[in-house]
């Protein structure tokens, strides 16, 4: 079951971007209103439009739902019930991005010495 809705996703995303790729942007239409030769092509004065405007409409909604079923046969097929989920979130490590006193010693980045009393530092620089 999961490989026919993957082939009708994939089927599904390559016929949106063909159809998207086919469609007219709506600055072409304004040559069409002063005689523009568009009454004679293949759809009509009124352009491909409403043909490719509703084409596309139904294939996003096939991919909508394609998206969902592979979503939830993706959970179904994890094993994991829905109430490990947080115990596992509560029992994993803390994780942190600030080194401990052990990490630092190890570094091989000088430290810089700091002294202990700014007297020696003068206020403002001798001219």
């Amino acid at each position: 079951m999961e490989k026919i809705v993957l082939i009708v996703h994939i089927l599904t995303a390559l016929g949106i971007v063909a159809l998207i790729l086919m469609q007219q942007g709506k600055g072409a239409s304004a040559g069409a209103s002063f005689g523009g030769g568009a009454s004679q092509t293949v759809f009509g004065s009124e352009g491909s439009g409403n043909f490719f405007t509703r084409a596309t409409a139904i294939f996003a909604f096939v991919f909508f739902c394609t998206s969902f079923g592979l979503a939830i046969i993706a959970k179904n097929s994890a094993n994991i019930p829905d109430e490990a989920i947080p115990a596992m979130i509560e029992s994993a490590p803390a994780m942190s991005d600030v080194p401990t006193a052990a990490e630092e010693a190890q570094s091989d980045v000088p430290s810089v010495d700091v002294p202990e009393s700014t007297d020696d530092v003068p206020a403002v620089p001798a001219e």
